[in-house]
């Protein structure tokens, strides 16, 4: 057996009073556990491919172009929309159609058509903002990659074993136990890189609240950058890691590795493994910096004040390779997600003209992105032009926490 190391994902989430949150375990399943596993994702696959091109045959049949059509046209019989309900109901059949699917839970089984469902939806209407993602796409042989049990009993998972449908008991790595109260809703299993894992949704119904010795007072601005991952505005700084610039070389190498291999290969299989596992690695070690960097920021302050930035507008810069580098979202993900859990305060603020407007007189001092230090012929202030940008994020996170205590 192979040796697994953990790594912990911890996110929450606030809906009607309660706090949902998730842990993520290491599993460490045996021989045939993971030809199961590997068996039910691949049949998953399929199943989401059939139910996918079951849509785009509906929707390719009863699609008409109006400005192309003619004058006189036969109309064709249209045919009944497949949706979530008809092809959840069609799964009846497909177990005696293919006796194979029982070794699968139903449960499990069910979450594919609302996959379906969901990409097929996002695509022609948009999600809650109206905003449309690109057209679906099949999956390939190893792509689907995670799937959920949607009812769980607490006591399927006791000490360091978890029992699954049609899968059994399998060993997990628990590197922290669950809190009391909290309620287990749904189980995912997730194959990465570099073994299994299980993913813990979990619902807490106590409404958070602010830690009594919350001080309003004690508050600070950070902003973020590309040479400095963040200047904060009591003038510390912290510089980018850079992580997958300083893997580079290794991730070319491990790519040139997988373009010799022959496709289809076990050379080839192998080497996309190991490709997976640096990535995997640089993914890790970034979240790593990011949690201790938004841990030690929390220790010392009660709010932090951060830009409420475009970071997919700014992805699709040249500066794009950088920038998803940073991982600036994660950070603000992470930061906030903390700070709920602590009883303490992330406020996202606008930020237009932050590095323009002096945070002494207010006066715009326009200025290109080379020039590095904030001079102000007004008032005569000279400093460095991220820590003028960080007194100002302060200063309006300072705003928009009294508007909110006024308001509550």
């Amino acid at each position: 057996m192979d040796t697994y190391y953990v790594i912990l994902y911890s996110g929450r989430k606030t809906t009607k009073g309660k706090m949902k949150t998730s842990y993520q375990y290491k599993i460490k399943p045996n021989k045939q556990q993971v030809e199961k596993i590997d068996q039910t994702l691949e049949k998953l696959r399929y199943q989401y491919n059939y139910m996918l091109a079951q849509r785009f045959d509906w929707y390719e049949q009863n699609l008409c172009a109006v400005d192309k059509c003619p004058l006189i046209c036969h109309l064709p019989e249209l045919k009944e929309q497949p949706n979530y309900y008809s092809q959840k109901a069609s799964l009846v059949q497909l177990k005696v159609d293919r006796p194979w699917y029982k070794d699968i839970s139903s449960q499990v089984l069910q979450e594919v058509p609302k996959k379906v469902e969901l990409a097929f939806d996002k695509w022609l209407t948009g999600d809650i903002n109206g905003k449309k993602s690109g057209r679906p796409r099949f999956k390939g042989r190893g792509q689907y990659k995670t799937f959920t049990y949607t009812q769980f009993k607490r006591h399927h998972f006791v000490a360091n074993k978890i029992t699954l449908s049609k899968i059994g008991e399998v060993k997990v790595i628990v590197h922290r136990p669950i809190p009391d109260g909290l309620t287990i809703k749904t189980v995912s299993i997730t194959k990465k890189a570099d073994g299994y894992y299980v993913t813990l949704s979990l619902d807490d119904k106590t409404v958070p609240t602010i830690k009594p010795d919350f001080n309003p007072n004690n508050i600070i601005g950070i902003d973020v950058g590309l040479i400095d991952f963040y200047v904060a505005s009591d003038n510390t700084r912290i510089a980018a890691p850079k992580y997958l610039r300083k893997a580079e070389r290794k991730l070319k190498s491990a790519q040139r590795k997988v373009s010799r291999r022959k496709k289809g290969s076990n050379r080839r299989k192998k080497a996309i493994q190991k490709l997976g596992k640096q990535h995997k690695k640089v993914a890790d070690t970034r979240k790593d910096f990011h949690f201790k960097t938004a841990n030690n920021l929390l220790k010392k302050y009660d709010v932090v004040a951060v830009e409420k930035l475009n970071i997919k507008g700014l992805a699709k810069t040249r500066l794009a390779k950088s920038i998803h580098d940073v991982g600036w979202s994660q950070f603000t993900t992470i930061l906030g997600n903390k700070a709920e859990n602590a009883g303490l305060k992330v406020i996202a603020v606008n930020p237009s003209g932050t590095s323009q407007d002096c945070s002494i007189c207010g006066h715009k001092v326009k200025k290109p992105l080379s020039q590095r230090m904030h001079n102000c012929p007004n008032c005569k202030a000279n400093l460095c032009r991220d820590l003028n940008a960080s007194l100002n994020i302060k200063a309006r996170g300072t705003h928009a926490l009294k508007a909110q205590l006024m308001s509550s």
